[in-house]
């Protein structure tokens, strides 16, 4: 209860009421306390209504009317009040004062605080205003000039309702125009997001249309399982490509037969994420079955890749039984399969010494063989320099140095990535000195596979960039030298050259099978066919003119890094670009060109 409460007035008035009454009876009341006489316990709101106790009183009792004429009229009469009424009502009349006081500054802080609220939403509308300009206008547009709207972006709007109805409005017209034409999410969310903002929208009354899924047809699910074209029979070089395993490893036998190989490599699992379920025995037993239906020896004309991210050189504990359980465990799928070569890249050493790194491997493939059987891993040759293992014929010297069972260790011939490296395979002569330095450094007994891809960046750039056979740096030559050479029979010869292409209605990258199948024909023409003919001479120049443009700008680009590595070593700096070092007397390694031959 306030102090004003407390007095014992009938009827009761408001503070500034019986200010006026005191001021008209008391002509001698003290003035008000100071600071030091406010803070006298002795004088307390509790002590107020013994103070002004009616029957205490030693004035008559007179109406509140009565007084108020008399004071307007100059006919009151002076009374002096008790010494203690004085004292109660000085400090009353403080204390009153302090509580009007408090009143208005509670009042102010009050309307303080909600032009600071009605301010800070203002802004926050005036920003979220501008980021919808803005993203409006990075937003692609369709042929008619209509700016798309992504799905995400759709359901995020219609989810937070916008207290402006006209802007909802606005965003229910533009999906009912724009939807058609926006890019679909991912395949795996495309279904959930599409029927969750046809939900929402549903609710504001306004349903976009579903987009029907386009669906093959009958006749096109039977023209796709049938092969592109016919395998080849009778013939000593086994070729074939990278196929794909989804749904099931079993998949990659049809996907073989469809582009007419001989011989396949794919993924055991997913080669993006270290955990993977198990091998399916269907899927194990329908790959077996498959391989006996078809004529295919998974023994030795399959060739798995591994993960690309294991690395066997790691150094730190964890991440190196990560990288070796994932290992073991496409080990252990390829004994399941019957398959026995297993592809691999050998790994980097970080920022670690060569040598630890390649006895690193090589204990790693020892424990691996130890704990299989059959299988035998094959150490791929590397384009990188640097940290990178493997783009030198030493560094895979040195690690079958290292391995026990050396019958159960092999090498795949990579000729992008040789070649980048700086290992030639353009002319007769070139290509006999790479495999005679093969023979000397590692053993042409350790060779069990090849991949064969044309090389989009020039000799001895260090740049892995596969390109399709005979439009590349390589060119043609190089795949007739090695179609034609013998030792290379029986062995598994594997495509890894890019098939993807724009569609020209979506815009969106679409894989044609066509190209391998194509390539595998013109590989296995390229067999007894006289190098110095009109026949291979027509062949070699029309794939050489096909992609002339892309080699004269990597050309370009290759020769731009050489100049600034040359001036690096002027500047006395060891480490150039693609990992090269520099050689003694200020040589730059691997400074080819197109015209070296």
């Amino acid at each position: 209860m306030k102090a004003s409460d407390q007095l014992d007035d009938t009827p009761r008035s408001s503070p500034r009421s019986r200010r006026q009454t005191v001021g008209a009876n008391t002509s001698a009341v003290k003035p008000p306390l100071s600071k030091s006489s406010r803070k006298d316990p002795s004088v307390t709101g509790t002590d107020l209504p013994q103070v002004l106790d009616s029957s205490k009183r030693t004035t008559p009792t007179r109406s509140r009317k009565h007084m108020k004429t008399e004071a307007v009229n100059g006919t009151a009469k002076p009374v002096s009040p008790p010494e203690e009424l004085i004292q109660s009502t000085s400090d009353l009349r403080i204390l009153v004062k302090q509580e009007e006081e408090e009143e208005k500054a509670g009042e102010i802080q009050a309307k303080d605080k909600a032009v600071k609220k009605t301010s800070r939403k203002r802004n926050i509308d005036a920003k979220e205003e501008t980021r919808e300009t803005q993203a409006n206008e990075r937003l692609p547009k369709t042929s008619k000039g209509k700016k798309t709207t992504p799905v995400d972006k759709v359901e995020a709007e219609v989810s937070e309702p916008s207290t402006k109805k006209s802007k909802r409005k606005v965003i229910v017209a533009k999906k009912e125009e724009e939807v058609e034409g926006e890019a679909s999410p991912p395949k795996g969310k495309r279904k959930r997001k599409v029927e969750e903002v046809e939900e929402k929208l549903d609710e504001l009354g306004e349903p976009i249309k579903k987009i029907p899924k386009k669906r093959k047809t009958k006749e096109e699910k039977e023209a796709d399982a049938m092969p592109i074209v016919a395998r080849s029979s009778g013939l000593r070089m086994f070729i074939g490509a990278h196929v794909s395993s989804a749904k099931g490893v079993h998949n990659t036998v049809t996907n073989c037969v469809h582009i007419g190989g001989n011989a396949f490599a794919m993924f055991l699992k997913s080669q993006r994420k270290w955990e993977n379920p198990p091998l399916q025995e269907e899927h194990k037993d329908l790959f077996i079955s498959n391989c006996g239906d078809h004529k295919y020896d998974a023994s030795s004309h399959v060739l798995p890749h591994g993960s690309y991210l294991v690395n066997l050189a790691q150094e730190d504990h964890a991440k190196a039984t990560q990288a070796y359980d994932a290992f073991l465990d496409d080990l252990q799928r390829c004994e399941a399969l019957g398959i026995k070569l297993y592809n691999f890249h050998p790994g980097s050493t970080g920022n670690h010494p060569r040598p630890s790194a390649i006895a690193r491997i090589a204990k790693a493939l020892n424990r691996a063989h130890m704990a299989t059987k059959t299988v035998t891993p094959v150490l791929e040759t590397m384009a990188a320099g640097g940290n990178v293992l493997g783009s030198t014929f030493e560094d895979l010297r040195d690690i079958i140095a290292l391995i026990d069972d050396k019958q159960r260790i092999g090498v795949c011939l990579d000729t992008c990535h040789v070649f980048a490296a700086g290992y030639d395979l353009r002319s007769p002569t070139a290509f006999k000195k790479t495999l005679d330095d093969f023979d000397q450094i590692i053993g042409l007994k350790f060779l069990r596979a090849l991949h064969l891809n044309d090389s989009k960046a020039p000799f001895g750039s260090h740049r892995d960039l596969h390109q399709n056979i005979g439009l590349g740096f390589l060119g043609l030559r190089a795949f007739h030298n090695v179609m034609n050479e013998t030792r290379f029979e029986g062995l598994p010869l594997v495509l890894e050259t890019p098939i993807d292409h724009k569609d020209p209605e979506t815009g969106k990258d679409v894989e044609d099978k066509s190209v391998w199948a194509r390539e595998i024909k013109t590989l296995e023409g390229l067999i007894g066919m006289d190098a110095d003919g009109a026949e291979f001479k027509a062949l070699e120049k029309e794939l050489a003119d096909k992609g002339a443009e892309e080699r004269r700008k990597l050309q370009e680009q290759f020769d731009k890094k050489v100049e600034k590595d040359r001036k690096a070593v002027e500047r006395g700096q060891t480490r150039l670009s693609f990992g090269k070092q520099k050689r003694k007397g200020g040589s730059v390694q691997g400074s080819g060109s197109d015209s070296e031959a």
